[in-house]
């Protein structure tokens, strides 16, 4: 055989090797989510094969598995621990749904504005605006923190999940999740522990960070948090280039939801937490909700937004008096495949929230 040198014969060569190959297989979800999903099926493969010799291992990488669990339709590891699975499979069923006639058109693709002035102008003539700086005035009053670097964030809290592994949304019972946060600026590959049920686990390190996960949206710690810029506008632009874009999902819904993520379940510098409240006013699409309530049913002050392309709605609820965070709800905001209008896709609130020495030791217990 006489080897191609030419441009056009190399050309010819691929071209016939891709038509003798198969078709490459679609993905409804986008790459990353199948690696989450990759990670907990490899996860569950490993727990079986060394059940039997090492059950403590065994636990650590359910924790794993469960702590990649949070947007957070989050998107996100949200509240760093949200049901990222069930949003993330509901917002490509809804996806599919919509493209094939079964509901709205999708709209078409949403940023965060970028122009200070133009943004301003638009948050403060919603009466939102008023709401959340009333509760950014509220929160640069707090007395929270500062958090040592050797010293976790703990946060108690009741939690309701979902499932989509069958196609059709199925909601979760309430129950209650403890979590330490580890501070130390990292790169880390223990991030903190989770009990559930029963049982306290690690939380290891983001997947694919080889030398630990550093600080950042997955790692909020304290000293992080301190850092970013306390300018609204700065903020929401620095937060708008950290999140990552999701197949499909308004790009300024992925930062409302990252907002709510930080101010769920972390111990928030007060100047950060005043600006941030701020910058969700920013947010296009940002209102205020009448009649929000948390997975325990408290009614409080709301802030919501919704995401058309999804046909999700995610809420933030503040106690009424003094307007500190309560909880957070994420819903179908229409009848879709996987589930009717109104079906819980998750829902948290928050109990305590404190800081320890010693991680996997309540406040009380110290």
């Amino acid at each position: 055989m006489t080897a191609t040198t030419g441009t056009d014969d190399g050309r010819d060569e691929r071209a016939e090797l891709a038509r003798l190959l198969p078709p490459a297989i679609g993905f409804d979800l986008p790459p990353g989510r199948h690696e989450h999903h990759r990670e907990r099926l490899m996860n569950l493969i490993d727990d079986d094969a060394d059940r039997s010799e090492n059950r403590g291992q065994d636990r650590a990488r359910e924790g794993a598995a469960r702590a990649d669990r949070p947007a957070r339709p989050r998107l996100l590891r949200p509240s760093f621990l949200a049901p990222v699975t069930a949003l993330a499979m509901a917002g490509a069923l809804i996806a599919g749904y919509t493209a094939r006639g079964g509901g709205e058109p999708a709209a078409g693709p949403e940023a965060v504005q970028a122009d200070g002035n133009a943004s301003a102008r638009a948050g403060n003539a919603q009466p939102v605006a008023l709401v959340l700086n009333r509760i950014s005035d509220a929160a640069a009053k707090s007395d929270a923190g500062p958090v040592g670097d050797d010293q976790f964030v703990y946060v108690r809290s009741q939690v309701q999940d979902s499932d989509l592994t069958s196609g059709k949304l199925v909601t979760g019972p309430l129950k209650e999740r403890e979590i330490w946060y580890a501070q130390k600026p990292g790169p880390l590959k223990r991030l903190g522990y989770i009990r559930e049920d029963g049982d306290t686990l690690p939380i290891n390190a983001e997947f694919g960070d080889t030398h630990g996960t550093r600080e950042g949206l997955t790692q909020p710690t304290y000293r992080w948090l301190a850092a970013l810029p306390t300018d609204p506008q700065k903020l929401l632009e620095h937060l708008t280039a950290l999140t990552p874009k999701e197949a499909g999902q308004e790009h300024a819904q992925a930062v409302f939801e990252q907002i709510g993520n930080l101010i769920g379940e972390t111990v928030l510098p007060p100047e950060t937490a005043a600006a941030l409240y701020k910058a969700a006013a920013l947010i296009p699409g940002v209102t205020e909700a009448s009649d929000a309530v948390d997975a325990l049913g408290r009614h409080g002050v709301g802030i919501a937004r919704e995401d058309t392309r999804h046909a999700t709605r995610s809420e933030w609820v503040f106690n009424p008096k003094g307007l500190s965070f309560l909880g957070s709800r994420t819903f179908l905001t229409k009848d879709t495949e996987i589930g009717k209008k109104g079906a819980l896709l998750g829902a948290d609130a928050v109990l305590k929230r404190s800081v320890v020495d010693k991680g996997g030791v309540r406040p009380q217990d110290r």
